[in-house]
């Protein structure tokens, strides 16, 4: 099913809750995600938005509520179709990165298009011109511990946008970077995203990460706040 309708979320979750042993890390958490649209998900260290993004993109099952995505129940999605959805409609960016080591960057940015079939020579040429539109044309030979931090972490935005998924989630992609760094990866990935129409769901404890998004909620002990309050 394609979302065709601007005005139904491309991306819904309502009343998640996740525990992990006796924590409670999500609280009846409910967000939307609508085409296209970068939201920022902010809150303090322990907030629950990492779990959040684990649940939404499907890395891991909420112990109740649901999340939809484009008009199909992603909690109840078996393991298979999940992995399938992750290959194809969803990119996934970590901290840091979390690239290959032994791969070029290249080859990382390549390998998500060689496990969906393509030839290893077309995977290439299109994960070059991924590197060029993330300003790292010319570190195509380079492995990741030859790379600044900026320059990995824009490689592995470029590997998660590859494969023109329809959401990227970013689980705070400029955590470990510099400010000089951080405002060159989210200058990238906003530009990149418009270009491309991706939406991005954006997990940062920085506000002026948050300031790229178009709409930012924030989280507190699990719970989404009401539009205006903070904490």
């Amino acid at each position: 099913m394609s979302n065709g309708d601007s005005t139904v979320p491309l991306l819904a979750a309502r009343d998640l809750t996740k525990a992990h042993g006796r924590t409670e890390a999500l609280r009846g958490a409910s967000v939307e995600l609508r085409a296209g649209e970068i939201l920022a998900v902010t809150g303090t260290s322990g907030s629950g938005k990492s779990t959040l993004l684990h649940c939404v993109a499907g890395i891991v099952s909420p112990d109740a509520g649901s999340v939809t995505y484009d008009g199909q129940r992603l909690d109840r999605l078996p393991e298979k179709r999940l992995s399938e959805l992750r290959r194809t409609d969803f990119g996934v960016v970590f901290q840091f990165g979390q690239l290959i080591p032994e791969l070029t960057a290249l080859d990382n940015v390549a390998l998500p298009l060689m496990l969906a079939g393509a030839p290893r020579k077309d995977a290439q040429a299109a994960a070059g011109e991924w590197l060029e539109r993330f300003g790292v044309r010319g570190q195509e030979a380079l492995r990741p511990g030859e790379m600044s931090g900026g320059q990995a972490q824009r490689a592995a935005l470029a590997r998660a946008l590859v494969t023109g998924p329809k959401i990227v989630f970013a689980d705070e992609p400029t955590g470990a970077l510099d400010s000089l760094a951080t405002e060159q990866v989210m200058t990238s990935l906003v530009h990149t995203a418009r270009e491309a129409g991706t939406a991005v769901l954006l997990i940062t404890h920085d506000a002026q990460v948050a300031a790229y998004a178009d709409r930012e909620v924030r989280l507190s002990d699990g719970a989404v706040l009401p539009a205006g309050v903070t904490a």
